[in-house]
């Protein structure tokens, strides 16, 4: 072998295998490119920042998408009409956070978008970022709510002055909807298990229907491994060995605090995408704490971190049927995160929003 020949085959070798890198994702069906409408809600506080940040990413990847953009505000009395009109046309929505009022009998109105367009299912997944501090590393773990009965069906009363019954509504129909939900996407996306979070010791009648409705359809997915933890054990379990926990199915309100102390131990809340999601229409949204519009001093200093609503950006686009622009997308965000250059304070840095945006940009693949 000459000496010339070895510096050829090693060339010739860097290019087969970056050409066998490049996998097919799917056979797209003719007019599958079509440019798609987005439902756009800025919402409040630090909301019209994350999702501005969305617009221009997904300007610079020329992705196949175009927002209708709509004011909505958490003090308002109701979600305008056009705006679910909107939604139910184009199927897919993404939005900021509404600030919903503290106490004086005023509704949420992101409880209402998911009651109306029956987003039956609350997806967050709280992961390790690369080059990210974290209370422990290995999680990877995906948190599914049931998101339209429970403690947020809203169905209070004044009894007398005084005394305020809040009832908890748990149905067979919702949650063996959920539960199905809950295996169908871990036979999809090849996880192993699913864990049902209850407290079924105390409330033996509503979160043992839960329990009940998981079993039943848990029997049909014999591939996937199924157990149970009670709410108070799945939290400390949680902070000690988040590792054992790979899907998560729950009713509403545990699912919110479950989802919440996951992202805590994974990178922090300002870093997990999240969705809801039903039969006809989705909406895509910060995934933990998706209700926290910030604080003033982050919104008055333009220093929102945008990376939870760029990761669902890229949930969206999979969901779209868009996978390369997904992986594009994923990819710039997890490179500048890992480069630790640029980042918000949350994550120990001082960057401001658009500078986390920029480099995001700067780092698309070609």
């Amino acid at each position: 072998m000459s000496k010339f020949t070895l510096p050829i085959l090693k060339q010739l070798l860097q290019k087969s295998t970056k050409v066998n890198t490049r996998s097919i994702t799917y056979m797209p069906r003719p007019g599958d490119g079509t440019p798609r409408a987005v439902t756009l809600i800025p919402g409040d506080g630090i909301g019209p920042l994350v999702t501005g940040a969305v617009e221009q990413v997904m300007d610079a990847l020329h992705a196949p998408v175009y927002f209708e953009k709509y004011e909505v505000h958490g003090d308002m009395k109701d979600v305008p009409q056009e705006v679910f009109d909107s939604i139910k046309k184009n199927k897919v929505c993404i939005k900021g956070g509404l600030k919903t009022p503290m106490g004086g009998g005023v509704h949420s109105l992101n409880v209402e978008l998911r009651k109306e367009l029956d987003l039956y299912a609350s997806l967050v997944h709280c992961f390790n970022l690369e080059g990210l501090p974290t209370r422990h590393e290995n999680v990877d773990i995906v948190v599914i709510r049931e998101n339209t009965e429970g403690e947020y069906a809203g169905l209070e009363h004044e009894v007398v002055p005084g005394v305020v019954e809040s009832l908890k509504v748990i149905t067979k129909f919702c949650s063996e909807r959920i539960a199905k939900y809950a295996f169908e996407y871990a036979y999809l996306n090849n996880r192993k298990k699913v864990t049902a979070v209850h407290k079924a010791n105390i409330m033996k009648l509503a979160d043992g229907l839960f329990l009940e409705s998981c079993r039943e359809i848990a029997s049909r997915y014999p591939s996937i491994q199924y157990n149970e933890i009670i709410v108070d054990n799945c939290c400390m379990q949680l902070v000690s060995k988040p590792e054992q926990f790979d899907v998560m199915v729950t009713p509403n309100l545990y699912g919110n605090l479950v989802a919440n102390t996951a992202a805590g131990i994974a990178g922090g809340t300002g870093v997990m995408p999240g969705g809801n999601v039903g039969a006809e229409h989705a909406v895509f949204e910060q995934g933990a704490s998706a209700g926290n519009v910030g604080k003033e001093s982050v919104v008055e200093k333009r220093k929102a971190n945008p990376v939870a609503l760029l990761l669902s950006s890229a949930m969206m686009l999979r969901h779209l049927q868009f996978p390369s622009f997904a992986d594009r997308l994923e990819s710039a965000v997890k490179r500048v995160i890992a480069e630790g250059k640029y980042r918000t304070k949350d994550l120990g840095g001082t960057s401001t929003t658009q500078e986390v945006v920029d480099a995001v940009i700067s780092n698309l693949d070609p």
